[in-house]
């Protein structure tokens, strides 16, 4: 099996991971291969190839129903990748000047926003470098 970090460190890969997790939050079973193709207008070989890497690394499952594949994320795999981050997380940074930290819910308000952020940040970077011209 490929190494996690080599499997994530390609953007269309997580770009289908992400395009993946948006799916399955808005309650969908899966995602066929000429969904993700639309979506990321990306061309079905080069799809089916970064699928099958994500297959072997265990981050997608596949669901067949007569000719056609459908894609779910299975998010296990990444828990390697949460395991090498938390040690650079430094939770026993001081408080603030004001000698009070966020209260849990601000917190995690906090960093749902920041990862909305940066997805959107990485989106519109994709989305840009996809126009003609530039």
């Amino acid at each position: 099996m490929a190494d996690i970090f080599d499997v994530i460190a390609d953007g269309t890969r997580r770009d289908i991971l992400r395009l993946l997790l948006d799916r399955s939050t808005a309650g969908e079973r899966g995602t066929s291969v000429s969904q993700i193709v639309s979506e990321l207008g990306a061309s079905q070989p080069t799809v089916s190839k970064h699928l099958k890497v994500l297959r072997e690394a265990h981050l997608v499952s596949v669901r067949e129903e007569g000719q056609h594949r459908y894609y779910s994320l299975s998010a296990g795999p990444l828990d390697e990748v949460d395991d090498w981050l938390l040690p650079f997380l430094d939770d026993d940074q001081p408080e603030s000047a004001s000698g009070s930290s966020l209260p849990d819910s601000a917190a995690h308000a906090a960093d749902v926003v920041g990862r909305a952020a940066a997805s959107a940040k990485h989106v519109v970077t994709t989305a840009l470098k996809k126009l003609p011209g530039r």
